[in-house]
């Protein structure tokens, strides 16, 4: 039995890296290819689009897309506009990450409109990976970043009215949805990925989910993929999310599949019932996927200049 476990291991190792990867990812799509979730994905997308039209770097394209979501005040989930937490104060996570595994984050970053930004700063001028808080703050006005009154008006009524009751639940709610989670290939087959967010809506002072994180709310491996989340955070960084779906991807699952396994591990392992989780997937050889627990979530798809709006599969649809 250990003679023939050998054998299988030296046929493996005989391979080079990637390769079972490789033949079992289908036939190969040229990019750029940009993928982003939710309906306001498509004005990142546009956005993203552009930048790799003039030229810009997908890097470049990722963070000018999720930016156009973080300035805008009708969004209730992302940067300005952003529900704050139960103490009236919006804070911010968001996280950077190329295809070399080079990366930047910030989490419970206050008073900064674009903490994608100050995340890849982070990542291009400190040996670090993460900041958080007034050091996140500090760092970023060190770079040049102003500092801005997040809390619009509408979120400001909106905080007044939830402190009636003070209600605290991770209840699915699919009118304000969350994270714009951004995955972007260029035409020369390099990946990169954004991921940016408020959080949880009148979260407890300090909170953070799994926008910031690493492994959790984006991974990106530019010899097998990327993949970004959305939902509660808290069951996403409980199986490391979107590093899972690109491990199951470097194993040889499809975005698609390795998306709904990624899911499946929550399903199996959290009372599911009452909160959404989502996750979004772009391989080496551009193909995507996308699963969810709910149904309801949509996600964007950016080809030859062609924004298309999908719906994702879902696991209560296939249990019904």
């Amino acid at each position: 039995m250990i003679s023939a476990l050998m054998g299988v291991k030296n046929v493996f190792s005989a391979l080079p890296f990637g390769a079972l990867r490789r033949q079992n990812a289908g036939s190969s799509t040229e990019g750029p290819v940009v993928l982003s979730t939710w309906d306001f994905g498509r004005k990142a997308n546009q956005e993203a689009w552009s930048t790799l039209e003039k030229g810009g770097s997908v890097l470049d394209a990722v963070e000018a897309g999720v930016r156009v979501i973080e300035a805008d005040p009708n969004n209730s989930s992302v940067g300005y506009g952003g529900f704050p937490d139960r103490e009236g104060k919006v804070t911010l996570d968001a996280c950077i990450m190329d295809a070399d595994g080079n990366c930047g984050g910030v989490c419970f970053l206050e008073d900064i409109m674009h903490p994608i930004s100050v995340a890849r700063k982070v990542m291009e001028n400190t040996p670090h990976v993460l900041l958080a808080g007034e050091g996140a703050r500090e760092f970023a006005l060190s770079q040049g970043f102003s500092r801005e009154n997040l809390l619009t008006p509408k979120a400001r009524d909106a905080w007044k009215e939830w402190k009636k009751e003070s209600l605290y639940k991770t209840e699915i709610n699919r009118e304000r949805h969350d994270t714009i989670g951004m995955v972007a290939m260029d035409a020369k087959g390099r990946l990169a990925g954004a991921c940016t967010t408020s959080g949880l809506s009148f979260k407890l002072r300090g909170r953070v989910g799994d926008s910031p994180i690493i492994g959790a709310g984006l991974y990106v491996d530019g010899e097998v993929g990327a993949a970004a989340a959305t939902g509660l955070g808290e069951a996403v960084i409980k199986t490391a999310g979107t590093f899972l779906v690109v491990e199951l991807m470097r194993q040889g699952m499809s975005p698609a599949e390795a998306c709904e396994e990624a899911v499946m591990r929550i399903v199996r392992k959290q009372d599911y019932r009452d909160f959404q989780v989502c996750f979004l997937a772009l391989n080496a050889a551009g193909e995507h996927g996308a699963f969810s627990i709910h149904p309801g979530f949509t996600y964007v798809l950016t080809r030859n200049g062609e924004h298309e709006m999908l719906n994702a599969d879902s696991f209560i649809k296939k249990g019904e």
